[in-house]
């Protein structure tokens, strides 16, 4: 397999408003971040990955854009961002942007214009359509509640918005529209930018006609997905964005790719398709819905999980590239959610993260995660800014028959404003995030969880992640070794080899409170193990042993 640098890199996400507040305005900001390398360059990480920083009205924290060529009021200049590439460069990390290209926000100048009458020279930038049987054209919901449509009086059509109303879908039909997203990467490259994270990348493509989806029982909703998910021409763009762009630059790049498959994601990240590096798959992510949503108290079943890691390592080996992750702006906490939050914290945290960091992919940290930070429970629904979660509120109580009880506790599990409390640096007020009021209520148990009370602790959260990517930089079996699944069946056992010339990888992680025993297959010689990670004091391998609560063990045979 060929090598190159951002198979053996390791990522980490900025969430800029949640990270560090470098004028005491509430507010995350650019200068913050750059105040913060040396943190970074502590870890060990090789690129981060900004959430989008691009100007914006915010009705979706950023994820709608209205000038892909400034920077937000609230993050600072594009002077702050010059001073953040040129910082990071110098300590050798790259900068990866968060790009949203599928819609932008309803005050771009495209929009404005578009919406002012038919024959507009910018009509054609975005999606817009007739009504049927006197309301929208089809029956899809957008994600974030109501129809994907949204009437306008002035023309009397309707436009498109996959997600909320302020964020019109474009029209990558258009060749004008993807000449304008071409040339704006370029810009950016130009800049000395190192790679894109391309939002919601699958859902440029729509189905000719926009027909409906099936019913779903319960709503007056069709299922949108199977016509707004892999459409029928996103690879042709993607690879006109290839040879246009991506392949004249050496740069990362990163498409989240919901509802994708295996077989798909070969499409899209396959090494000779010419199109993205990596997709973010989100089959594991969803091991806890029930009913297709997350709006639920249903627990993660670890086989599920297991297999749908398992499937995408076998399945891209030699063929594609994975991306490895655990948490990112729109999901909970992974300590809360697949491990123990409470009692085992420190040690199920750091299972979690030799579990992931061991598989073959791009490992992706999210911030605050190398500290062990856990889901917040906010008292009431006011307390919460994140529009998924205030819209979800709003439906599942008013229309769907959920108490607020209830919801609360769905809230308080799965909301995406969990990973987006303020970055836990320190235990003085804030958690050293501002000096101000913050914009997002503070986790409370900040004086525990804080960045000051682990980076000089090498027993820490921090400090185990400093080893896992230390050890992904001295050993080649951890990023392009094959994968072998064991115990798939096993109920609280996650097991895997990794081999490599002569070398084989074993990672054995425990996901329960309780003691359970695990066999080293036979095949593995004990008297050539060296155990090169745990979580706890391991004493020497044998060929059967117990794991303690949520034990994690990697041993390198050579």
């Amino acid at each position: 397999m060929e090598r190159t640098w951002w198979k053996e890199s390791v990522i980490y996400q900025i969430y800029p408003r949640s990270f560090y507040d470098s004028n005491g305005d509430g507010n995350g900001d650019l200068a913050g971040a750059t105040a913060k390398l040396d943190y970074l360059k502590d870890l060990g990480i090789d690129i981060i990955w900004l959430s989008p920083i691009f100007k914006s009205p915010n009705h979706d924290n950023g994820y709608d854009i209205s000038d892909y060529r400034a920077i937000m009021d609230e993050f600072g200049t594009m002077e702050d961002f010059g001073r953040l590439l040129s910082e990071a460069h110098a300590r050798g990390i790259k900068i990866m942007l968060d790009l949203v290209a599928n819609h932008t926000s309803d005050e771009h100048p495209w929009f404005i214009e578009s919406r002012k009458s038919r024959d507009n020279a910018y009509r054609d930038y975005y999606i817009w359509h007739d009504g049927k049987n006197g309301g929208p054209p089809n029956n899809w919901e957008s994600f974030f509640g109501g129809p994907t449509w949204e009437y306008d009086d002035k023309t009397g059509q309707y436009y498109m918005h996959l997600f909320v109303k302020q964020q019109p879908d474009l029209n990558w039909e258009n060749p004008d529209v993807r000449h304008e997203i071409y040339d704006m990467m370029k810009w950016w490259f130009d800049k000395g930018v190192d790679g894109f994270r391309m939002d919601t990348v699958n859902m440029y493509s729509k189905a000719p006609g926009f027909p409906d989806g099936e019913p779903i029982p319960g709503t007056p909703y069709g299922d949108k997905s199977p016509h707004m998910h892999n459409g029928p021409r996103i690879h042709e763009f993607l690879k006109e964005m290839n040879r246009e762009v991506l392949s004249k630059y050496d740069i990362v790049t990163v498409g989240e790719a919901p509802e994708t498959s295996v077989e798909d994601a070969i499409l899209y990240t396959g090494f000779d398709q010419g199109e993205l590096n990596m997709v973010f798959t989100f089959e594991h992510m969803w091991t806890d819905y029930q009913n297709a949503t997350q709006w639920c108290d249903l627990k993660f079943d670890l086989v599920k999980l297991k297999n749908a890691l398992s499937s995408w390592q076998t399945g891209l080996h030699e063929k594609g590239w994975n991306s490895l992750y655990w948490n990112n702006h729109d999901q909970p906490r992974v300590v809360s959610r697949f491990g123990d939050d409470g009692e085992y914290r420190e040690v199920s945290a750091k299972m979690l993260a030799a579990c992931l960091h061991m598989m073959q992919g791009t490992p992706y940290i999210y911030q605050g995660e190398e500290l062990g930070m856990t889901n917040v429970a906010f008292s009431g629904i006011d307390d919460y800014d994140d529009v998924a979660t205030v819209n979800a509120y709003r439906e599942y109580t008013e229309n769907r028959g959920v108490s607020h009880g209830d919801m609360m506790r769905y809230i308080h599990q799965t909301s995406r404003d969990n990973a987006r409390t303020p970055m836990q640096w320190d235990n003085t007020e804030n958690a050293g995030f501002t000096t101000g009021k913050p914009w997002l209520k503070v986790n409370p148990n900040y004086p525990v969880i804080n960045a000051k009370a682990q980076v000089n602790d090498p027993d820490s959260v921090f400090g185990f992640y400093k080893k896992l990517i230390r050890l992904r930089k001295e050993h080649p079996v951890i990023v392009y070794g094959d994968y072998e699944l064991l115990l798939p069946d096993h109920p609280a056992i996650f097991a895997y080899l990794r081999k490599l010339g002569g070398e084989t990888l074993l990672t054995v992680c425990s996901f329960q409170k309780e003691c359970v025993e695990f066999s080293v297959p036979d095949i593995l010689p004990l008297e050539k193990a060296k155990l090169l990670l745990s979580n706890y004091d391991s004493p020497d391998i044998t060929r059967t042993f117990t794991l303690q609560p949520y034990e994690a063990r990697v041993y390198l045979f050579a």
